[in-house]
C-alpha cells in the first residue's frame, strides 16, 4: 500500500505543479487584461474568461495526460486499456467502473479522482475570482 501512496503523491504533486504555473500565468495576465482601458468592457470580459476557462481545460488534460503517463509506466490498467480515457474517468470522478486498475494499484484511482476533484475546485475559485475583479472595475 506503501508504494501505492507514493507513486499517487509523487503523481498528484506533478499534477498540482502544472496547475499553480497554469494559474500563476493565468492571473498575471488577467491583471494585465483588467488593467487596461477599453471602450468595450464587456467583450474585454468575455474575451478574459473564454481563455481563461479554455486554458484551464488545457491545463486538466495536461494533468490527465500525466496520470495517463503513470498508469503506463507503472502498469497500472489492464493490458489493452485505453489509459487516456481510464485517467479521464478517474480525474474526473466519472467512475463509469468499465475499466479498473490491477489489484496492485487499485489505490491508484481514488487518488487521481481526489487530486482531480481538488484541481477543479481550484480553478472554479480561480474562475470566480477573476470575474469579480472583473466586474468591480
Amino acid at each position: 500500500m506503501l508504494d501505492q501512496l507514493l507513486a499517487g503523491g509523487a503523481i498528484s504533486a506533478c499534477t498540482i505543479a502544472i496547475h499553480a504555473l497554469v494559474m500563476t500565468l493565468i492571473v498575471r495576465v488577467a491583471q494585465a487584461a483588467s488593467a487596461t482601458r477599453t471602450t468595450t468592457p464587456s467583450f474585454r470580459l468575455a474575451g478574459v474568461m473564454v481563455a481563461t476557462v479554455l486554458v484551464l481545460m488545457a491545463a486538466h488534460t495536461s494533468e490527465v495526460m500525466v496520470w495517463a503517463l503513470a498508469y503506463s509506466i507503472l502498469d497500472a490498467a489492464p493490458p489493452n486499456s485505453d489509459l487516456v480515457y481510464f485517467a479521464f474517468v478517474n480525474y474526473t470522478t466519472l467512475g463509469y467502473g468499465d475499466v479498473v486498475p490491477v489489484p496492485k494499484w487499485q489505490l491508484l484511482g481514488p487518488m487521481a479522482a481526489m487530486n482531480g476533484i481538488l484541481l477543479f475546485g481550484w480553478s472554479t475559485a480561480v474562475i470566480f475570482e477573476i470575474l469579480r475583479r472583473a466586474m468591480a472595475r
